[in-house]
């Protein structure tokens, strides 16, 4: 294959694209399924958002690297061996030097094989483009992915503790809604940002 770069975007315009425009969590609506699982901390949110991060950023520079030599008919199959190689480096790595917070994440980890950003990614840009576009793609997207999930992790933890990073933020006083920090404080918090971002990027809003 070779780059499509006449029409095809820039370094820059990937890079910035992924963060808000074109953001996985709020525009595109890719890897749900990690979001609502694991913001009802901001700990755990920000480390599935890094591993997702480094995977991303490895599977899109590798598939660049060899784009020239992919077959149409083989394509999805070399994007999953070679997400899957960098996740069971991210998995072991987790295991080994942050076993607790690996314990917390559980099966999200291994599900980033799956994961429909990194898989969208290596599709439309990584066996297209160049490895510095593919790069700056992938982190853009990473940013934008860390963003969602931060976003919802912080309002998530904050009404439903209190705290963010065991520091408190609202008063003693404050009760905690509990039901934040359950299965259905992550629908009701992504579809209240969702609304919310919907309505500041509605077209033709004054």
């Amino acid at each position: 294959m070779t780059d499509n770069s006449s029409n095809a975007p820039t370094a820059m315009e990937r890079f910035i694209q992924g963060i808000l425009p074109e953001n996985p969590t709020y525009r595109q609506l890719l890897g749900l399924c990690p979001t609502l699982a694991v913001t009802n901390g901001l700990k755990a949110a920000l480390t599935m958002a890094a591993a997702t991060g480094f995977v991303l950023l490895c599977a899109n520079v590798m598939t660049s690297l060899i784009r020239g030599l992919l077959k149409p008919h083989l394509r999805i199959v070399v994007f999953t061996l070679t997400i899957a190689t960098f996740v069971t480096i991210a998995d072991r790595f987790l295991a080994a030097y942050l076993y607790d917070m690996s314990k917390t994440l559980g099966p999200y980890i291994p599900l980033i094989i799956v994961n429909c950003i990194i898989i969208c990614r290596c599709e439309v840009c990584a066996s297209k483009q160049s490895v510095w576009v593919s790069a700056s793609d992938a982190v853009g997207q990473s940013l934008g992915f860390a963003l969602g999930l931060s976003s919802i992790a912080i309002v998530r933890e904050i009404l439903g503790t209190g705290m963010i990073f065991q520091f408190r933020i609202l008063p003693v006083q404050w009760p905690d809604w509990v039901i934040m920090v359950l299965p259905p404080g992550a629908f009701f918090t992504f579809g209240l940002l969702l609304a919310v971002v919907n309505r500041l990027t509605e077209p033709g809003k004054k």
